[in-house]
């Protein structure tokens, strides 16, 4: 996949200064630095049609004299649960904009969005909020189980809620992209804000999630990328824990931004929201995915 005009130019120098590998090292990384330029700049665009909950489409009301116009139950029309995208650290639900209309182009039409607010200090605090979106829409849809897709931060809050608020009775599949689930040492400068300071190496909040959590219900699958400059180390966006069943997609080529929205990442996010797992573990017996 072409990520970039700009850097070509650059290229014949690149292969002349540097040794061989680490001149692919380098082409790599310029096509993913390009690529996160592009896609912080369409994000910075997209955001302020973000920064309010979406709204809630009404359910259908049923046509007169059919049986549900006299008390009786609706069934759900579609067999998978709803999904639930959670944005990462100072950012909203504009970041899926592209992910969820290529899930709803596969069959997924229950996505919903949500935001939780910039202000927020606490992952503990944010997972109780987000336990509470989730009864909401599991007793709207009348459906027993969510799906979740986490990016960054979100997927920590999300993890919280499945592994410490029982929201393993909730949760099917929680897909993290590009999550610190050990904990990242990047921008020192940022343990001014509580959150950031529960998502570095050692935290209370992280060794809460490292203790044990037997009888899990949840499948978790995380993909993590090799050139995720948010990510300290980037081993740290892999999920490793003895009681959880989890999967860890390696994607090669792109960075942190690029995660929500490559279409060769939501075609793997696809696979392991229908296939609970299978289609992850294809893809990490095959080395991952290469998407540029």
């Amino acid at each position: 996949m072409k990520v970039t005009g700009a850097a070509l130019p650059f290229l014949p120098l690149c292969r002349r200064l540097l040794p061989s590998r680490l001149a692919g090292l380098s082409l790599a990384l310029l096509k993913a630095t390009a690529l996160e330029i592009a896609i912080l700049a369409g994000h910075l665009l997209l955001y302020p049609s973000g920064i309010t909950q979406e709204r809630r489409a009404a359910p259908a009301l049923p046509a007169p004299g059919s049986p549900d116009s006299q008390g009786t139950a609706q069934l759900p029309t579609e067999t998978n649960p709803p999904v639930v995208l959670l944005h990462g650290f100072i950012d909203n639900r504009s970041v899926f904009v592209l992910l969820r209309r290529n899930l709803a182009q596969h069959g997924r039409h229950q996505v919903e969005s949500l935001n939780y607010s910039p202000l927020t200090c606490d992952i503990r605090t944010a997972a109780e909020l987000l336990g509470r979106h989730i009864e909401e829409i599991c007793e709207r849809t009348g459906r027993r189980q969510v799906d979740i897709v986490g990016h960054s931060l979100g997927g920590l809050i999300a993890r919280y809620y499945v592994q410490c608020l029982g929201g393993d009775l909730r949760v099917r599949t929680l897909v993290t992209l590009g999550t610190p689930h050990s904990g990242t040492s990047v921008v020192p400068l940022a343990n001014a804000h509580p959150i950031v300071r529960q998502m570095r190496p050692g935290s209370p909040v992280l060794e809460e999630l490292a203790r044990p959590a037997p009888g899990c219900r949840t499948h978790f699958v995380s993909f993590w990328s090799d050139l995720d400059h948010l990510m300290d180390p980037l081993e740290t966006a892999c999920i490793d824990h003895p009681d959880l069943m989890a999967q860890n997609v390696r994607v090669s080529g792109i960075g942190h931004l690029a995660l929500p929205v490559h279409p060769a990442v939501a075609t793997g996010i696809r696979q392991a929201l229908d296939s609970t797992g299978t289609g992850a573990e294809t893809a990490a017996r095959s080395g991952g995915l290469t998407v540029a």
